[in-house]
Parts: C-alpha cells; sequence; structure tokens
C-alpha cells in the first residue's frame, strides 16, 4: 500500500473515531474515553491535517463540532395545523388572489382590507397559553404535529411566561417566527451557516442552557386555536397582544387596494437591506377574522392570505459545464455547473438549466457568462447570457435524446393544453432507470413520506453505490453489519438507523401512498386516494386489470382527481416492477387503514353532492361548510349518497332525476341555509 493511501485510511480512521466519541458524549452522555484521551486523538489528527492539507477534502477535523441531534423531543399535536402560505411574484399574482377571495364569498370585484406584515425568514413557533400562562412550546414540524421546544422557547426574555390582563382567552395559541438579527448572527457566525440554520439549531439543543447563549429574538404573527374568540381584525388582535407584551413587527399595515399592496411591497423592499432581520418578502392576510373563518384552509394554505415575495437576487458567473440530472418522475433536467458565486448569502455552484426548450430560447453554452437568480427557496437558475463575452469557437449545446441509463427519451401531450411538454423523459415507469430508481429511493424515505431519520439523501447515494438498496424494500432487509463498518458509520448510528426504520415500519396509508412517487400524486391527492380505498387491501386491487379500469372510472369522480392523474394512476399499477415492490412491502409494514377525522356538526357522517349556483355563497364556500360540519362532498351521484344540495342557478337537470330516481333526499337551497342558520 503506498504511503498516500496509508495516509488517507488513517485520516478516515481518525474522524470516524472522533465522530463515535461525539456521539457518545453529546447525544448520550455517557463518553467512552477521558477527556485527555479524546483531546490527544484530535491533536493527532489535527497534526496530520496541517501536514497533509489535502486530507481535509474528504472531511476536516475543523468540521466536528458536538453530533447529530437526536430526535428526544416529545410530539405533540398543533391544536390547529400549521399550514404553509401560497406565494405571490408579481402584482397580477395578488389581483388573482383577490379575485379567488371574491369568487369563494361570491362577490363582484370587492376590494378587501388586507393586513401587511414582513415575512421573516426564521423559524415557526406555536406558544399555547392556558389562562394566561405559558403550558407548552411547539415547533412547526409537520403542520400537524411539533415537538415540545418549550424549554428553549422560556430562554427567550421577551416572550411572556405569564399574561397578565382582565380579559384573557381561557385558550390562546400564539404563533411566532423565531430569527437572530444579523448584527447578533455575526457574533456566531464561524458556528452556523446562516441565522435561520442558527436559531432552527439552537431551539433543537438538549440543553436549554445552550440554548440560552444565543440571542435569539421573535416577532408573534398570527394565532391558532383561540377560546372564547375575542377578536374581530388582525390588527385588533395584534394591538392587543402588543399590550399583553408580546413582540409584533412594527412595519405591519392596512392596505386597502391593488396600489397600495404594491406600494407598500416597494417600500419594504427597498428597506429591507437596513433591517436588523432577513425578510422574503410580505404577507397579506384579509383583515376580517370573520371572513377568514367563512374562507377557512386549503389542504395546504389559508385561503385568505399570501405571502408577495421579493424579486430574486441575482449574480453574474461562469458556466464550467452542463450535465443532465433524472428526476423520480423521469424527467431530464439541464443543469449549469457554474463558477461558485455568493448569491442572497448561499454559495451556488449548480443551476438549473430547466429543459431543452429553454436552453434553445436562450441559446445557453458552456463557457458562456451567465446571469443567475436564486428566491427564497426556489433552486437557483439562469436568466441570461452575456453573448458579449462569448468564446469565438463556442458550440450550441446539444441536448441528449435518450436517458443516461440507455432508454430512449419521449415528449408527452399534455393532456391540459394538448400541446407537447417542454420536458423530455425517460419512459421508465417503474425501477428499470437506475437514475429513476435512485430518486425514487430518496422520496420514499423524506420527511413527508415514511420519514427513516438518519437515511437522507446523501446516504442512500452510499448505499445504491454499494449496491445495499435496489428497491423499497431493501430498506427493510439492510445489512447491518456491512454498514457498521462503513467510514463514517459505527454500532452508535448503525443502532440509531435500525430504530428508525422499525419506527417507520407503521405507516398511514395516505403516507404509504405519498411515498410510492407515483406522478402527479401528490399529498392532498394521496389524501383523496386513501380516503376512496380505506385499506392497502382495497388499493392492490388496481394491480388487476379489470379491476382497475372499473375503479378509474369511480376515480373521476373524486374531487381533486383529474385525467391526468388518473393516467399517472393507471400507468404506475399496470406495471409488473411496482406490483412487486408493493406486494413484498406489505409483507414488512403495518399500514394502517384510512380513517376519515370525524368532525362533529349538522352533517356528520353524510355524504353529500352540490349542483347548482348559489345566491349567498359560491358553492366552493358550501362544500367546505359541509366538510367543516362532518361531511363528505361526493363528485358524483350514487346510493352511497345522503343528500344532493340544490342551488337556485341552473341546477343540473340529469343530478337531480338521478337523486329522485335512487331515494336520495334532496336539499333546495332555501332549505340548506336553514340549516345552516337553526
Amino acid at each position: 500500500m503506498t504511503l498516500k493511501k496509508n495516509i488517507i485510511l488513517k485520516h478516515k480512521k481518525n474522524i470516524k473515531i472522533l465522530k463515535e466519541h461525539n456521539t457518545n458524549y453529546y447525544n448520550y452522555d455517557n463518553p467512552k474515553i477521558s477527556d485527555a484521551q479524546y483531546d490527544q486523538i484530535k491533536t493527532d489528527a489535527l497534526k496530520l491535517e496541517k501536514k497533509y492539507p489535502h486530507l481535509k477534502k474528504y472531511e476536516s477535523i475543523d468540521d466536528l463540532v458536538g453530533a447529530r441531534l437526536l430526535n428526544k423531543f416529545k410530539k405533540f399535536k398543533h391544536l390547529s395545523p400549521m399550514l404553509s402560505l401560497s406565494n405571490a411574484f408579481n402584482i397580477n399574482d395578488i389581483e388573482d388572489f383577490i379575485k379567488k377571495v371574491n369568487n369563494f364569498l361570491n362577490q363582484k370585484n370587492k376590494q378587501f382590507d388586507l393586513f401587511c406584515e414582513p415575512k421573516i425568514d426564521g423559524i415557526s413557533a406555536t406558544l399555547i397559553y392556558e389562562n394566561g400562562i405559558l403550558t407548552r412550546g411547539l415547533s412547526r414540524g409537520d403542520g400537524e404535529t411539533g415537538e415540545d421546544i418549550l424549554e428553549n422557547l422560556k430562554t427567550i426574555k421577551t416572550i411572556p411566561k405569564k399574561i397578565i390582563s382582565n380579559n384573557l382567552p381561557d385558550l390562546l395559541e400564539i404563533r411566532c417566527e423565531v430569527y437572530i438579527g444579523k448584527d447578533d448572527f455575526k457574533k456566531i457566525s464561524d458556528k452556523f451557516a446562516n441565522p435561520r440554520n442558527a436559531a432552527g439549531g439552537s431551539l433543537r439543543q438538549k440543553n436549554p442552557n445552550e440554548t440560552s447563549k444565543v440571542p435569539l429574538k421573535y416577532f408573534a404573527y398570527g394565532f391558532g386555536k383561540v377560546s372564547p374568540m375575542l377578536f374581530r381584525t388582525q390588527s385588533e388582535f395584534l394591538k392587543t397582544i402588543a399590550e399583553w407584551n408580546f413582540s409584533i413587527n412594527p412595519l405591519s399595515k392596512i392596505v386597502d387596494s391593488l396600489e397600495k399592496v404594491e406600494k407598500k411591497h416597494s417600500e419594504i423592499d427597498q428597506l429591507r437591506a437596513s433591517l436588523d432581520y432577513d425578510i422574503d418578502g410580505l404577507v397579506f392576510k384579509l383583515n376580517d377574522l370573520s371572513l377568514q373563518k367563512r374562507l377557512g384552509n386549503t389542504s395546504n394554505s389559508p385561503r385568505w392570505a399570501i405571502a408577495y415575495k421579493f424579486s430574486a437576487e441575482k449574480a453574474i458567473t461562469k458556466i464550467k459545464d452542463i450535465t443532465i440530472q433524472v428526476g423520480r418522475t423521469g424527467a431530464l433536467t439541464p443543469v449549469a455547473k457554474v463558477k461558485p458565486v455568493t448569491v442572497g448569502g448561499v454559495v451556488v455552484s449548480n443551476a438549473t438549466l430547466h429543459n431543452e426548450e429553454e436552453i434553445l430560447r436562450k441559446d445557453i453554452r458552456i463557457e458562456d457568462y451567465v446571469t443567475i437568480q436564486r428566491a427564497g427557496d426556489v433552486i437557483p437558475q439562469v436568466v441570461s447570457v452575456d453573448k458579449s463575452k462569448r468564446l469565438k469557437d463556442s458550440k450550441k449545446f446539444i441536448f441528449p435524446k435518450t436517458c443516461p441509463c440507455g432508454f430512449k427519451t419521449i415528449k408527452e401531450i399534455n393532456l391540459n393544453t394538448k400541446k407537447m411538454d417542454a420536458v423530455r423523459r425517460c419512459p421508465d415507469r417503474g425501477y428499470e432507470c437506475q437514475h429513476i430508481a435512485k430518486e425514487k429511493l430518496k422520496h420514499f424515505v423524506s420527511k413527508d413520506a415514511f420519514n427513516i431519520e438518519g437515511l437522507g439523501k446523501k446516504v442512500i447515494d452510499q448505499f445504491w453505490d454499494l449496491n445495499l438498496i435496489r428497491y423499497p424494500y431493501d430498506i427493510f432487509n439492510l445489512n447491518l453489519k456491512k454498514i457498521e463498518s462503513l467510514d463514517g458509520w459505527g454500532l452508535q448510528s448503525v443502532n440509531n438507523l435500525n430504530k428508525a426504520i422499525a419506527k417507520s415500519s407503521t405507516i398511514p396509508l395516505e403516507k404509504f401512498i405519498y411515498a410510492l412517487g407515483v406522478r402527479h400524486i401528490g399529498q392532498e391527492n394521496a389524501k383523496i386516494l386513501a380516503s376512496f380505498f380505506s385499506s392497502v387491501k382495497e388499493l392492490t386491487k388496481l394491480f388487476d386489470l379489470k379491476r382497475r379500469k372499473k375503479i378509474l372510472v369511480n376515480l373521476l369522480d373524486l374531487d381533486g382527481m383529474g385525467e391526468t392523474q388518473i393516467k399517472s394512476v393507471d400507468n404506475f399499477f399496470a406495471n409488473e416492477t411496482n406490483s412487486r415492490i408493493i406486494k413484498d412491502l406489505i409483507d414488512k409494514l403495518n399500514i394502517k387503514n384510512h380513517t376519515s377525522q370525524s368532525k362533529n356538526g349538522k352533517f356528520s357522517n353524510k355524504k353529500l353532492m352540490f349542483t347548482g349556483g348559489f345566491k349567498n355563497m359560491s358553492r366552493s364556500e358550501a362544500k367546505s361548510i359541509a366538510e367543516n360540519n362532518g361531511g363528505k362532498v361526493l363528485g358524483s351521484i350514487s346510493k352511497k349518497l345522503d343528500y344532493l344540495v340544490v342551488g337556485e342557478s341552473k341546477p343540473t337537470k340529469r343530478k337531480v332525476e338521478d337523486a329522485k330516481r335512487l331515494n336520495i333526499k334532496i336539499i333546495l337551497e332555501k332549505d340548506w341555509n336553514k340549516i345552516l342558520n337553526s
């Protein structure tokens, strides 16, 4: 063995030993060696690294700060979900938002009072007060369930531990954004990548004393559950909690026109560089809380609020190469490998080129100087090319017509537009393409799917290269002894992984469906399918061709399932590899049947369908009211239906006749209003 190889192996061994001791010390409070022994190992390792600087490219001793935090926080369901906001990127998007609000409320071109506040780029948390006493503090988590980080939140001195007032709700859920000021971050910037990471890492410290060393701040911006409700408007809510000593953003303001929305957006955009905290846009909410209540939420976001993002930050750099990435749906995405450049505080070395047509339209070439932009969490993209700096012998980029796996690529006809898609795809629908297979596995273990801690993207890549994983069921048959011997792994980390995998083997049906990675089937569609099938046994009927055709017809009746989604489901379950994978997974997993959250109300456990327009509300609002009152809204007439609700304006005659034939109770609009007001 060469001297160079020996040195590299020794360095990697040092790293492995130090990692294991860090884990024992920081995560388990159970050091296996003395501090002096640890210091000696580290000193020797540093000497070796100093003598051979090239070793840093593998992993540096300087990067070994503490250990990976363990998931030891208790988890609790939020009293009301912490949803994400839909985004607007220009004033037209805001105008569309107002139109949707008007349509839902059955109004015409009404301009509403909008409460505007900066969108803090921090960490969301919720504070729960019972009779004025702070009793629980949760992280956002997945929006439904968060981690109990109360003791860490209490280290923020400006968060009230007790509210003193003569007029308090019995239960008050305050939503806030925790952040670190820019000036404060400079003092600790050697430990964290950016202020947001610093805030997030600090809130997940096991020891609150460590959290207290970080200068965290917060702004309260909203509420979850409030009982009894004491506020009529968003502005009144914030004014009141400010009197209760909560920190609120001083730049918040009410606007009442599109012109004022744009003016406020421009004003804060110019101001943000001078602020002591990072913001990435403005949030606009309907100020009237009664209207907020009527509008309600979709599964992902409130209908009464939107985030108007600031324009992307830009930088100029050079394209070193163009590579092709294959996603889990088979899409071939060209990626520009650029000379590293800082954009919006983040070092960017890759930028998406979107698709073949985009490269042709902008005439993007290797060695070109380009402007790239990054907006929020959006992947950096190439905006334009400086052709004045182009090399004379520059050649056009030829987009490959075959996938790196060897399959000839295709362009599909969009079912909605009837036009050919710009994206070129690998035709594989199973796991035959290794690039698609690998991305499917990453999706399978992701947070919103099986959520296997310790099995992230890099680990999937590592296990794939070692032929430890090829299909999802391989995850539940991993060779743990072999993994334990790998660089960066040890007994403790393998045990943690094993526990995480075992924990994930019990999973709700909707998460299982989402984890399969069926194209066009996101989290919401997965919930719709889970509700339809109820059990994994019923789901597997899709593998039978005759049954599948009948089932697919019924799926079209479901709100949220269109022709595009139906075709994707058909293609996925027609694939023999997918069939085999699911059958093998079922043998290894405990897949829980779907149980609809039963809501008490006027329509508990009843199935309704709507036809015709309503005078005082939109049909969308009527459906939302039915669901919030325990009902389930169906898309077609069948014997399962309990009520057909008929609006006065142009109801479908056939639906009314079918309802009468099947003896389904018909509720006219006037009767519907009476039920709601009773």
